[in-house]
């Protein structure tokens, strides 16, 4: 598991240094460094990504939390019957 997250870092920084200086000329002063290709054409764009950010980090929360606390006290509940009747 180790050299898989190992190997997975090289490629990504490896990636990163062969990113070419027209597309780095390109960037928005903010994305310099941090993007590759073509910039953002309209203010939309900004608007779309941090709207996307929000909705992966709130279903990111909700998934921990109802992970480590799932909430169902309940003795009717389906988890109780499945893992009663085992």
């Amino acid at each position: 598991m180790k050299r898989v997250f190992l190997i997975a870092i090289l490629i990504c920084n490896t990636l990163w240094a062969f990113a070419c200086p027209v597309c780095e000329r390109n960037q928005p002063k903010i994305l310099k460094g941090i993007t590759h290709g073509a910039g953002p054409e309209s203010k939309w764009d900004y608007v779309i990504v941090w709207v996307t950010v929000a909705i992966v980090l709130t279903t990111l929360f909700f998934s921990v939390k109802w992970l480590i606390r799932p909430g169902e006290k309940s003795d009717r509940h389906i988890k109780r019957f499945i893992l009663n009747n085992q």
